[in-house]
């Protein structure tokens, strides 16, 4: 009796396809909230909060490399 492709493909080993990279809006913003940076736009109150959170939460937050940038200098 023949076996359909699938069924080969999976009895050889060659069903384990390598996964797409998750690029949903759930893994996007799990990614940027473990990635705290500086904004890149925004209303004031957004630039607000920003500074506001850097202040109580310095090691939380990535430094940018414009920042660095001026502190060197």
């Amino acid at each position: 009796m023949p076996i359909s492709p699938d069924e080969f493909l999976k009895k050889h080993g060659f069903d384990k396809e390598e996964e797409s990279p998750d690029h949903s809006l759930r893994h996007n913003a799990i990614e940027h909230t473990k990635h705290l940076r500086r904004p890149h736009a925004g209303t004031p109150h957004d630039w607000e909060d920003w500074e506001r959170y850097k202040r109580e939460h310095p090691d939380e937050v990535e430094p940018d490399e414009k920042e660095n940038d001026d502190r060197e200098g």
